[in-house]
């Protein structure tokens, strides 16, 4: 897979990912989240921004994910921390479907 923040990469199946499940990607040296919400795939940095934790492992309900480490909850579709312990809020990427792929397109890191 490629790296290139202004490539699409195909990082997994809709097939593969059933309304309200979450899986784990790696796409270049990025951690990446893939959600099924309702029909919908959404993508977000897999990693916790308080504390090394990946969030698909932790909990999704209602288009909330919830870190299993402290507990902190983000919005999938917009990546805002909802509260303590969070200092900052989750980078979202762009998604499309191409057939049964899921292409993601990397939001640049911040500095």
């Amino acid at each position: 897979m490629s790296s290139e923040t202004n490539d699409w990469v195909t990082a997994g199946a809709v097939s593969k990912l059933a309304p309200g499940e979450m899986t784990g990607v790696q796409i270049g040296d990025r951690e990446v989240a893939l959600y099924n919400i309702g029909g919908q795939i959404k993508a977000t940095d897999n990693l916790c921004t308080h504390a090394f934790a990946y969030l698909t492992d932790g909990w999704l309900e209602d288009g909330i994910v919830e870190c299993p480490l402290h507990g902190g909850r983000f919005e999938v579709e917009t990546g805002k921390g909802l509260g303590p312990p969070i200092p900052c809020d989750l980078l979202v990427h762009e998604v499309r479907l191409v057939g049964d792929d899921i292409q993601v397109k990397l939001t640049p890191e911040k500095k």
